[in-house]
Parts: C-alpha cells; structure tokens; sequence
C-alpha cells in the first residue's frame, strides 16, 4: 500500500505546468500508481526527474529514451490512453 503522503507529494511533482504531460502523469499517478511494483515505481520517480522537454517528446513519440527502462514506462504510461 502507497501511503498518502507518497501519493500527495507525486501528484504534486506530476503536475508539470505542460498540459500535454499533466493529462498524461497525472491521471496516471491517481489511478495506476499505486498497484506498480516497487521497481515500476522506483522507474516513475526516475521519469519525474526527467526534463520536461524530454518527456514531452517521448510522450508525443517524436523521440525515446535512450534508457530502456525510462522508456518502458512512458510505454506504460501512452498505453493506458492509446487504443491498440
């Protein structure tokens, strides 16, 4: 279980002031974080440490990640909002 606090202080840190970002992190923290394993939430705290302009091309799929496992969980992440 997540405590609150965790889940406050990564809502906060996942409100990027990018709308693009914010429609994605967000939702994303609320409602899928708190079922990740420890190292799939270990990796989201890493993707939060990201550059903004970074992310926004990885999430906008103009570029990757050259870490695999950042890349994984934007993957993760555009999943749950992209239709197969």
């Amino acid at each position: 279980m997540v405590a609150d606090i965790e889940l406050n202080r990564l809502y906060w840190h996942s409100r990027r002031g990018m709308l693009e970002l914010d429609v994605l992190l967000v939702p994303f923290v609320k409602e899928v974080y708190p079922s990740l394993n420890e190292t799939d939430r270990a990796l989201y705290v890493r993707l939060l440490a990201c550059e903004d302009q970074d992310m926004f091309g990885w999430f906008m799929e103009r570029s990757e990640s050259e870490d695999p496992e950042l890349q994984r969980m934007v993957r993760m992440i555009l999943d749950r909002v992209q239709p197969k």
